[in-house]
Order: structure tokens, then C-alpha cells, then sequence
């Protein structure tokens, strides 16, 4: 049997201006949605759970005349296939991540990541996985590094720093739905023996993880990047760095608080259509003060 996916359709009486889908998402991002899907009058919105889909019908009741609201159950096979109609490759500087039927021509020194899309789960079309992306290719990622990418979905992340050439990659996900795509996705790029994946919640990462990682990246939201600030800093290497995004940029300040109340520092920074993505050092040669 398909497994479905609660979710809301929110419907306007005529096609919303984009401020107002960006206003009611922000409403309900403490639901942890997973993905959006634009509609002619609308959105449907998507989550893990139906405990965060009522959290997020609820929240928009605080917040002004909201959409009319619906909670429905979709099969993950209508998501894929509307998206696989829609979706190409898209290029992050050297990288290129494409689902297997739009792979293009690379161009010299370009890398490709294969990644099938799937409910949720990253495809490098969301700006905050290209910030991760972006933020990655600046460290210098030689086959002694050891990567860590936790809350790993399609494992579009950890598969992109082997294709960079890094010792060890490791991809965790507290979802084991997520991890079967991520398992997926590396046989595609054929790094079976490169990337190691495993269930594991990062409530728990300091315990378990048997090691101390040179690259640690967590494309997260700003609250679970808060709430367990101390335990990503716990798993960061001496003089390594942790890069985080699927900040909004209202939460960067607490975000970077968190962070240095853990003992990192800020190194870097970017910024792409209302999204943060930030490096963090623990040893950093200079770090940027904001």
C-alpha cells in the first residue's frame, strides 16, 4: 500500500499575490511542513504527521482572516508523479543536481548528483538546500575529511560531499521513509561504499555518533537548530565547521545566539530568497560578528 501524506489545501477566493502565501507559511512553520505545492487559488501544504497538521490548521486561526483550510491524505505516488513533470536539473556552482531523466551535458570541473524526488525529502530546488550546498563548496572538502549530514531526507547533501571527494560521509534521519530515499538516491550515484546511512535522531547524536566530524551540515528549520545548538557543537570537530540553513532570516539572531552559547562562532554567511544559510567554526581564523 502507498503511504499518504496529511495535508492542508489552502484556498483563496482569487489567486493570492505572493506575500499573503508567504505571510500564511510563515504562520505555520513551527508545524514543520514538509513541502508546498502552488495551486491556482492556493497551496497545499504537506506534513510528516497529522498531530503537526492540526498544529499548523490551528495556527492560522490566530493570525487574521485565514484561507478556507481542508486536511486531506495524499498518496505519495500523485506527489512524485506532478513533480517529476515539472522538475529539472538545477546548478549549484560546481554542482549539478538533476532527477534522472533531465541529466544534461557537464560542463569541466561540475559535479552531478542524482537524486529522485520524493515526498519532502530535498531535491536542490529549495533555496536552503542550495545554500548548503554553496556554503560546502567553500571548505576544503580532501578525502580526509569526515561529513556528517544530519536530518539527511534525499541524502542530496551527503552525496554531494563524496562526489567532492570527502574520506567519510554520513547521513542521519530520525524518518526511516527519508532514509529509504537517501538508500535510493546512493545507489543511483553508485557510493554504496561511500556515503553510510542510519537512522538516528539528533536528540540523541552525541551518544551514539562514535566520532567528531570536520564538516557537520544540518539543513534543519531555526528552532530545531536552537533546541539542540549544544548537541551540533558537541559533534563538530576541534577545527572543524557546522553548516546550517532553512533559517528564515527573522531567526537568524537567535539562531547565531544559540550557536555561540555553544562555543562556535560565526564564519559565514548567505542569504538567498528570504533564506539564511550560515557556516560556524569552533576554531575559526576569522569569524564575522553581526
Amino acid at each position: 500500500m502507498a503511504r499518504t501524506y496529511p495535508a492542508l489545501d489552502l484556498r483563496w477566493p482569487s489567486e493570492p499575490v505572493t506575500d499573503v502565501v508567504d505571510r500564511t507559511l510563515a504562520e505555520i512553520d513551527a508545524a514543520s511542513p514538509l513541502a508546498v505545492e502552488e495551486c491556482p487559488d492556493g497551496v497545499r501544504v504537506f506534513f510528516l504527521s497529522v498531530a503537526q497538521r492540526d498544529q499548523a490548521a490551528a495556527l492560522l486561526t490566530g493570525a487574521g482572516p485565514p484561507p478556507a483550510c481542508t486536511s486531506i491524505e495524499v498518496p505519495d505516488e500523485d506527489w512524485a508523479a506532478r513533480s517529476q513533470a515539472a522538475l529539472d536539473s538545477v546548478t549549484i556552482d560546481r554542482i549539478v543536481v538533476a532527477p534522472p531523466w533531465a541529466r544534461r551535458a557537464l560542463q569541466p570541473g561540475e559535479i552531478e548528483v542524482i537524486v529522485l524526488p520524493s515526498m519532502g525529502f530535498g531535491t536542490g530546488h529549495h533555496a536552503s538546500t542550495r545554500l548548503c550546498l554553496r556554503l560546502l563548496q567553500r571548505e576544503p572538502a580532501g578525502r580526509g575529511t569526515r561529513v556528517v549530514d544530519v536530518g539527511t531526507g534525499s541524502g542530496v547533501l551527503a552525496l554531494a560531499a563524496a562526489k567532492l571527494g570527502v574520506r567519510r560521509t554520513v547521513g542521519i534521519d530520525s524518518d526511516p521513509d527519508a532514509l529509504e530515499a537517501a538508500a535510493e538516491n546512493v545507489k543511483l550515484n553508485g557510493l554504496e561504499k561511500a556515503v553510510e546511512l542510519g537512522v538516528l535522531d539528533l536528540a540523541a547524536a552525541s551518544e551514539r555518533l562514535p566520532e567528531r566530524f570536520d564538516i557537520v551540515l544540518a539543513n534543519l528549520t531555526g528552532a530545531v537548530l536552537i533546541r539542540h545548538a549544544r548537541i551540533l557543537a558537541t559533534i563538530t570537530a576541534a577545527t572543524g565547521c557546522l553548516i546550517v540553513s532553512g533559517v528564515e532570516r527573522h531567526e537568524v539572531d537567535a539562531v547565531r545566539a544559540a550557536l555561540r552559547g555553544a562555543g562556535l562562532r560565526e564564519a559565514d554567511r548567505l542569504d538567498e530568497d528570504g533564506w539564511v544559510g550560515m557556516t560556524f567554526r569552533t576554531n575559526p581564523i576569522q569569524s564575522t560578528e553581526r
